[in-house]
């Protein structure tokens, strides 16, 4: 996923809590601070989180300490690559400027 996210503009990487991460403008996307030395974990938005759990737990998961916020746990592995790719360049789309989403296109 680091290459997907790299493929976004002004995606850079950094750290999360001493933990490798994807930033952009000073946010994190995705980092591999998750519970879980399997997993990742990957900024969603609310609406988008539920169904990823409900459509896909083997892929998406979730601890107490997730519940109620906009990330989601994401097993390393899965067969969920390009749906993967496709919510962090939303994630990325709904943090950048107006100009950024202009230059990139509809949102993901």
């Amino acid at each position: 996923m680091v290459a997907a996210g790299l493929d976004l503009p002004g995606v850079e990487t950094g750290t999360a809590y001493g933990r490798p991460a994807l930033r952009f403008r000073g946010k994190v996307l995705a980092a591999a601070t998750a519970p879980s030395a399997d997993s990742f974990v990957l900024q969603v938005a609310e609406a988008e989180k539920e169904m990823l759990l409900e459509t896909d737990p083997d892929t998406f998961w979730q601890t107490d300490h997730y519940r109620g916020w906009p990330a989601v746990l994401v097993r390393y592995g899965t067969q969920a690559e390009e749906r993967i790719a496709t919510l962090l360049a939303r994630t990325w789309w709904d943090r950048a400027t107006l100009r950024q989403r202009q230059d990139y296109g509809d949102r993901p």
